[in-house]
């Protein structure tokens, strides 16, 4: 190797590298060296390695090839073990072009699996990984959670055929509502479908009922095979034998629903499209299962008995370090001096237990020592079991004239923080010492809401060492649920008789506290009510838990007590209500574990429309086993497509050193009860990392290149075999039911935007669908703002309303990467007002572009239907945008369809963030009601009020049904605060939401306040064209 080259990175990242010369080191002492291709996998690189060593002596001595494996040291320095001999040579990114031939140990599909997951979940070799933690919760964790993975696995292989299907082909359906309304509204009450068998391209088409039930698929099989008995020979076949399959897709029409509910004979029905079936025998099916059981059977045989913990190491006294420095800036008028203070706080959730006690000041050096005992003015026994312990390290700087002077100017300078529970997983107080690295800081110094593990990266922060004291010769344990019902003391709650003549105002009073929705906080006096009445309000108000909770003296052992025993009796909760107990201010177990029974009760379309606010809340949790996350193993185990989701939400936050540990440990165990998927994980994961090395390829390009040069420069670099082979016959990470299988080089493309998103088109058998990959920028918000649309849209079709809304899908796979589903025959305001003006000074002012270019897109009769589209999203966006306060909707971030349905895109900005310009608001309009709009909803006509009023009326009967669900929205936006995301960080981004859904007011009152931002945003409407035509000016002038 030349002098002051040190690995191999470069070479991976040139696209145009073909060969390369290897070293080759075997079992018998031979070194080989020969070139191979970099697109060689580890199979052929093999073979190749055993022709050569013919000739080499000592080749008799060597054994059969499967015997070995070849080890190599990767990119991230650590040595591994290439267990997957399908792998290319240039996705395994070696360090140095050394790979050495060891024999094998071990059982080898055990090893080939570990291997596996280890490149799935990003964790380097994970199962060496985990094991270095030398952490006793850690191991007893992944002991835990493989075996109730497993068994569940086991269990789900046993399964009889529907319920099998449910695991694996969830059906997609509508809601009932909005589908009987559909049926009522639409003259026509039969569909025109297209049906064949499997294996045959002799296909009929055939008119059913609207309504039809799936009952065994009687009609359609009895019909289908009388036609098709022309082509294929006659079998004694029954119509229970066979499956409805849409083509092209892992998506299955069966059970007792009414074939317009499900969601692909909803959607063509509204496109105007055929669907297109096939009928699929169950023997098709029943091997597929049996491929699933094959490998799941060999996986349970081949697992080794589960090793005891290792005993714990011994202990090694570690000072106190800081790898933090102070640069101090000396002027010639004053001076800075520093000192570090440590500051320390008790706290349950977000409630501070007992006053914060800080330490001395001590000079900066490399080893500051305090050795300072710091005491906390709350009883042992008034611990409650969350308890957790956190330090906040920060300077103090005093600041000082040189000319004397009393006054001094000091300030805290925030340097880390540090979290740590003070009891164990076990229950056990903890004693002696520990060494916690500790985070970068945050603006408050204490940071209760933050996680309770230690940053891994010790090398590049500040270190401290505590110590916990005995407090009696044995261990003490938190006592059990037994003990603690024991020590409920007899209570007794003012009743009325007991409340005299004031008994009538006090329940009044109690009335007006639990029906307040939009609370922060309460009076002394409010809390003493709702404690004395806690029984009452467990008779009376059961979803006002989260308020008796908060106001419980958790530094009280006996009314901690008293509220646990409360917690045993109180009745099942709704989910809308047993959400809010996941936030981090619920910490006790007890509450978690009712949380958990509450939402067993999910549907599985309900868990999945919340399964992101689930796996945010999973860091909230103090240990790794918990209710929480065995209910989200147990539902993905039994559900693939909420498994899929879980996996990606889990694994797009990998990189985040404060959940990589936990997350890690749940991929893990999901993927060790579904074998089965993680080849078509790994194919998915494979995929992506394509996708990102042609996106920077793009993007170094583009910066030497024009545009032209750079696309065919992509569609050359596509064309690669590794490519090809990566980028075709995916499962699509947004759709688990649709497989992208033949990429469309010539209509791929790079958009112009900074980050050079790639635009990858994909030709299925039976349709195109379209992908864009982003690389760069955070889809974590577009992705929680298309789910609150989603959400909107089925409350609003459970009402009966369908507002042809159209939440496109968006999955963030990676650290500021993702996917975005590529909506088709569509395009933005902006260019269709482009297109249809002489110039873009008038582009926006022209309100007749968007009529007509909907009827050149709609002609004849269409077009009625196009408005009727255009009018309900249209109607549903405006209340949309408004509830969420979605900012920067220019005339690019909004889109039609050419069958009328207009769409948002691109949601940078929400919760009231608008877009500023030199400090002048942008956006000064409630949302988005141009005139053109109306233009189009009035169907080009001025007078055309009729319209324009059900326009009004659909908005209105849309925003009530939020305003009654608005509690949801804002318990689901509570719980992504753990996202960390720039514009939700804290409760007091939530207050736009509150107020927008007017929580806390009557139905009347929300209503008024519409009225008048709806009138609002119609008459400054011609603001929203100034903001648009500078926008368009300023991006032809970039």
């Amino acid at each position: 190797m030349p002098p002051g080259v040190y690995g191999m990175q470069d070479v991976w990242e040139r696209e145009d590298r073909q060969q390369i010369t290897m070293e080759f080191l075997l079992p018998t002492g031979i070194y080989l060296n020969f070139p191979v291709a970099c697109s060689d996998t580890i199979s052929t690189i093999k073979k190749m390695v055993w022709k050569n060593a013919r000739n080499e002596p000592l080749f008799s001595a060597l054994s059969d090839p499967d015997a070995y494996v070849f080890t190599c040291i990767n990119m991230t320095a650590e040595r591994e073990e290439l267990e997957d001999e399908q792998r290319r040579l240039c996705d395994v990114r070696l360090f140095l072009p050394i790979l050495r031939l060891v024999a094998r140990e071990g059982d080898r599909v055990e090893k080939l699996i570990t291997t596996q997951i280890s490149l799935l979940i990003g964790k380097g070799l994970c199962h060496h990984e985990f094991e270095s933690q030398k952490n006793h919760e850690v191991n007893e964790f992944r002991t835990k959670m493989r075996i109730f993975c497993e068994e569940h696995a086991q269990v789900r292989q046993m399964l009889p055929w529907e319920p099998w299907m449910e695991f694996n082909f969830p059906c997609d359906l509508e809601p009932c509502c909005v589908v009987a309304q559909s049926g009522k509204s639409r003259s026509v009450k039969k569909i025109l479908v297209n049906v064949k068998f499997e294996g045959s391209e002799v296909s009929e088409f055939m008119l059913i009922y609207h309504s039809f039930m799936l009952s065994g698929n009687s009609f359609l099989w009895y019909n289908a095979i009388k036609k098709s008995t022309v082509f294929r020979a006659a079998k004694q076949e029954k119509p229970e034998d066979y499956t409805l399959q849409v083509n092209g897709r892992w998506e299955f029409i069966y059970g007792e629903y009414p074939l317009c509910q499900f969601k692909y004979i909803f959607t063509c029905l509204h496109g105007g499209i055929t669907p297109h079936l096939t009928m699929v025998h169950h023997s098709v099916i029943i091997k597929y299962q049996e491929e699933q059981g094959g490998l799941s059977n060999q996986m349970s045989r081949t697992r080794a008995p589960s090793k005891p913990p290792p005993l714990p190491l011994k202990r090694v006294r570690m000072h106190f370090y800081t790898g933090t420095r102070s640069v101090i800036n000396r002027g010639t008028t004053c001076h800075l001096s520093l000192v570090l203070v440590v500051q320390a706080g008790l706290f349950h959730g977000s409630e501070l237990l007992c006053k914060v006690v800080i330490s001395n000041e001590v000079s900066v050096c490399s080893e500051p020592v305090w050795d300072q005992k710091l005491v906390f003015d709350i009883g042992v026994s008034d611990l409650p079991r969350m308890s957790r312990l956190c330090f906040a390290l920060y300077g103090v700087i005093e600041k000082t004239k040189k000319r004397p002077t009393k006054k001094k100017n000091k300030r805290d300078c925030p340097l880390a923080w540090v979290n740590t529970m003070v009891f164990d997983y076990k229950d056990q107080l903890k004693t002696g010492e520990f060494s916690l690295s500790t985070w970068p800081s945050v603006p408050d110094l204490l940071n209760p809401m933050g996680t309770v593990e230690k940053n891994p990266n010790i090398d590049s922060t500040a270190g401290l060492l505590i110590r916990f004291p005995n407090i009696r010769p044995h261990p003490l344990y938190y006592p059990p649920i037994e003990k603690v019902h024991f020590c409920v003391i007899a209570f007794c709650c003012f009743q009325l008789n007991e409340l005299g003549m004031n008994g009538e105002k006090v329940h009044m009073k109690l009335r007006e506290i639990v029906d307040n929705k939009n609370y922060t906080e309460f009076f002394e006096d409010e809390k003493e009510l709702l404690w004395k009445l806690r029984e009452e309000v467990r008779q009376r108000y059961p979803e006002s838990l989260p308020k008796l909770l908060l106001i419980t003296k958790w530094n009280k052992h006996e009314d901690v007590a008293q509220m646990v025993g409360l917690l045993r009796k109180w009745p099942e909760l709704p989910a809308i209500h047993a959400l809010e107990l996941l936030d981090y201010s619920f910490p006790d177990p007890h509450v978690r574990s009712f949380t958990i029974r509450c939402l067993r009760n999910l549907r599985d379309d309900e868990l999945f429309q919340y399964l992101l606010q689930l796996v945010q809340v999973l860091k909230y949790e103090s240990y790794l086993d918990c209710d929480l996350t065995c209910f989200l193993l147990k539902r993905a185990l039994a559900n693939k497509k909420i498994g899929h989701f879980l996996f990606w939400h889990l694994r797009s936050e990998m990189h985040v050193p404060s959940v990589s540990l936990r997350f890690g440990l749940i991929l893990e165990a999901y993927c060790r009860g579904s074998i089965f998927h993680i080849k078509s994980l790994m194919k998915q994961n494979e995929a992506l990392n394509k996708m990102k090395a042609l996106n920077d390829f793009v993007k170094s390009g583009s910066q030497k290149a024009t545009r032209i040069q750079t696309t065919e420069d992509m569609k050359v670099c596509i064309k690669q075999d590794t490519y090809m082979e990566a980028l075709s016959d995916v499962v699509s990470p947004l759709n688990p039911s649709i497989v992208l299988c033949e990429l469309c080089t010539d209509k791929c493309k790079f958009m112009d935007s900074k980050m050079k998103p790639l635009w990858l088109m994909y030709k299925n058998k039976y349709d195109h669908v379209g992908i864009i990959f982003k690389n760069g920028d955070d889809l974590r918000q577009d992705m929680l703002t298309l789910q609150m649309i989603q959400l909107m849209d089925v409350l609003w079709k459970t009402e009966g309303l369908d507002l042809r809304m159209l939440p496109y899908g968006c999955l963030s796979t990676g650290n500021k990467t993702g996917l975005i589903e590529v909506v088709k025959n569509s395009d933005t305001i902006a260019n269709i007002q482009r297109n249809n003006s002489n110039s873009a000074a008038t582009a926006a002012f022209n309100k007749d572009a968007l009529l007509n270019w909907l009827k050149s897109k709609n002609p004849g009769d269409k077009l009625d239907q196009a408005i009727e589209e255009f009018t309900l999203s249209c109607a549903g966006y405006c209340v949309a945008t408004y509830v969420l306060g979605i900012g920067d909707r220019h005339s690019d971030n909004i889109m039609i369809r050419e069958t009328g349905q207009l769409f948002h895109i691109d949601f940078g900005h929400f919760l009231g963030n608008f877009k500023s310009k030199f400090g002048i608001n942008r956006e000064r309009v409630p949302f988005i009601l141009t005139y053109d709009f109306v233009h189009v909803i009035q169907e080009g006509r001025t007078n055309n009020s009729e319209k324009f009023e059900r326009f009004r009326e659909c908005c209105e009967q849309a925003y009530k049904i939020l305003c009654r669900n608005g509690t949801l929205f804002v318990n689901l936006f509570a719980l992504m605060k753990a996202a960390g995301l720039p514009e939700l960080s804290s409760s007091k981004d939530i207050q736009y939401l509150k107020d927008s859904l007017a929580l806390g007011k009557s139905e009347e009152e929300a209503l008024k306040n519409f009225k008048v931002k709806f009138n609002e945003a119609l008459r400054e409407s011609w603001k929203t064209k100034v903001n648009w035509m500078m926008h368009t000016f300023a991006k032809d002038n970039r």
